[in-house]
């Protein structure tokens, strides 16, 4: 079958992979698409340190062909988005509802593929670069059919973490104000999670100044252009000028880990999205957290994939959340070279590799109801 995988040197295209037969707990899927996250990339370049050789890949969906024993919640036929992340279900992490800190699965990747005979690692206990895999049963969470594939491979990552971030960790409340660092793929969704909670000002800050209709059309209510990070705060303020109640970093730049700080007020809360090089340090003025300001790191959102992936599939068949937006382009696998050369180049706010006929977002939108 094809697939993308890692060598440690280069990323290839090939079409001899296998996977193996699910087992209990676990559900083989057909990956109808996949988006191209910025931490499929991290893994190419270094930043995230992973055992090869791998088949890359995180954000997909698919249909389930065949399920192992025990697994009662998806059935033959239903189509799932994938969950980036396993859980185990019953270590203190799982039990207290933190399945993103799953102690049993965090580090320890399985491998279910093999090519020529040799074994292969799975990334992110998803591989979603591939026509098929094996997953743990949770991560498969049932959506409508009716979603097109390219915007429905969003769910299980980009949007879980960025929406997620915002309404399960930051706790955003009606009216208060929020800033987002970078309106990338993981900042729009930010900023829709701003909406959705009901902030009253949200401002976007980019490098980049063609962001600034994509990030109003996601819910910035201002945007700020500024090429150089230390602008931040001051822009901000010119807005805001006691300082916002939330900042979300979502580029990986510790120059912007400190800026989003600065640019809090009192009991304000900065959230780290990005993933910076291992090893990266920020530098913080302790004086300013005597204010009640708090820096929060965040994984995956602190989502519970099968309620929250579940209800945002809810909200985007209601018209309250962007999906089909979110989608730049969608590749043919084989063309796996070109949607990394456009991410690198900032072309997209999100690449979608296609195993078959997934089509574009816009020709393949079912009606909704909404705005």
């Amino acid at each position: 079958m094809r697939g993308v995988i890692f060598d440690g040197k280069r990323p290839r295209f090939v079409d001899d992979l296998d996977v193996r037969d699910p087992g209990p707990g676990e559900v083989l899927v057909e990956v109808t698409a996949a988006g191209l996250c910025h931490s499929d990339l991290s893994v190419i370049d270094g930043t995230i340190a992973h055992p090869v050789p791998l088949v890359l890949g995180h954000e997909g969906t698919g249909i389930v062909r065949s399920a192992g024993p025990g697994v009662t919640h998806v059935s033959p036929g239903d189509h799932v988005a994938l969950a980036a992340l396993a859980s185990c279900g019953t270590c203190p992490d799982c039990a207290l509802g933190r399945p993103a800190m799953c102690r049993t699965s965090i580090g320890r990747p399985g491998r279910p593929f093999s090519r020529r005979g040799a074994p292969l690692f799975q990334f992110a206990s998803t591989s979603a670069f591939a026509e098929r895999t094996v997953v743990t049963a949770v991560q498969a969470v049932r959506i409508p059919p009716g979603i097109p594939p390219a915007s429905a491979a969003l769910l299980g990552c980009g949007v879980v973490t960025g929406v997620g971030a915002v309404l399960n960790r930051a706790r955003v409340a009606h009216g208060e104000s929020v800033l987002v660092i970078g309106a990338g793929g993981v900042g729009l969704n930010v900023l829709q999670g701003a909406r959705l909670a009901g902030a009253s000002v949200v401002v976007a800050a980019d490098a980049n100044p063609e962001k600034e209709a994509v990030a109003r059309t996601f819910g910035a209510t201002h945007f700020v252009h500024v090429p150089a990070a230390d602008e931040v705060p001051a822009a901000v303020r010119r807005i805001v000028p006691a300082g916002v109640d939330h900042a979300f970093e979502c580029v990986g730049d510790t120059g912007l880990v400190r800026q989003a700080v600065d640019a809090l007020g009192r009991h304000g809360r900065a959230v780290l999205l990005g993933v910076p090089p291992a090893g990266a340090e920020a530098a913080i003025p302790v004086a300013s957290l005597y204010m009640d300001k708090s820096v929060l790191g965040c994984r995956y959102g602190s989502s519970r994939p099968q309620h929250d992936v579940a209800l945002y599939a809810r909200l985007y068949e209601e018209g309250r959340l962007l999906l089909d937006e979110l989608v730049t382009e969608v590749y043919p696998v084989e063309d796996f070279e070109r949607a990394v050369a456009d991410a690198n180049n900032r072309k997209v706010a999100r690449g979608v590799l296609s195993f078959g006929s997934c089509g574009s977002s816009e020709s393949q939108s079912p009606e909704r109801s909404g705005d």
